[in-house]
């Protein structure tokens, strides 16, 4: 029996992705996307995924780094997106944009017999943000046709845990919460129990910080969300 360990939206979030690790207990590690964009260590966030996640979707930030295209997002963060892109570019190489083109939109798991679905909007589309608000008219059209027992998906940078026909998983945001608690968000589920909780750590935001202010731009705005939460 496994404790799965489900991480999405580091956004070069060393610090903060390196304390989830480092203090959640878990046996395997899901990532559901966006690896890039807003932090100061993307290249190193890359790094660590490509080598402890099993299963890894791509998120909209990572299709936007790795093909040069929108990203998609509202007004405000596509603004701070993009004015940080070039660094994002100039701090992966040529093999990190090869792994962000091959993230597939959407995997399928099978964990000690339970069936997990893995997107990063939703498996339609990783620009979809589902709401556990949403999902009781939502479900049937977002999940149609699947017969997983748990779907999980990011991108809201919101976490929640939604039970009905199907069991919906959002573990948050590792690297950019935006729920107003600054801690870095997960997830765990227990494969024997089949009980998932979610988990917020402390990490070193003055760490994360500091390295923004030093390398890029937008520094402020990037650490005021950061320190905020949202």
């Amino acid at each position: 029996m496994a404790r799965v360990l489900f991480i999405s939206d580091i956004h070069g979030n060393l610090d903060a992705l390196q304390a989830v690790l480092d203090r959640v207990e878990h046996d395997e590690v899901f990532c559901l996307g966006d690896l890039v964009d807003y932090g100061p260590e993307p290249a190193e966030c890359i790094d660590i995924v490509r080598s402890v996640a099993t299963a890894t979707v791509r998120g909209n930030h990572d299709n936007a780094v790795a093909y040069r295209v929108d990203c998609g997002c509202s007004y405000e963060y596509k603004r701070l997106s993009e004015a940080t892109r070039e660094y994002t570019w100039s701090s992966i190489d040529e093999e990190d944009m090869a792994y962000l083109k091959t993230l597939p939109l959407f995997i399928e798991k099978d964990v000690d017999g339970i069936k997990i679905g893995l997107a990063h909007g939703s498996p339609k589309s990783f620009f979809d943000y589902v709401s556990p608000e949403s999902l009781d008219t939502q479900i049937n059209s977002l999940a149609g046709g699947l017969s997983c027992d748990f779907l999980a998906l990011g991108h809201t940078h919101r976490p929640y845990i939604w039970i009905n026909k199907m069991t919906v998983l959002n573990p948050g945001s590792v690297g950019q919460p935006r729920d107003r608690d600054n801690r870095a968000s997960c997830l765990v589920l227990d494969t024997k129990s089949r009980e998932a909780r979610l988990i917020r750590i402390r990490y070193d935001i003055d760490a994360a910080s500091r390295k923004i202010r030093e390398r890029m731009p937008c520094a402020m705005e990037l650490i005021a969300i950061l320190r905020r939460g949202y």
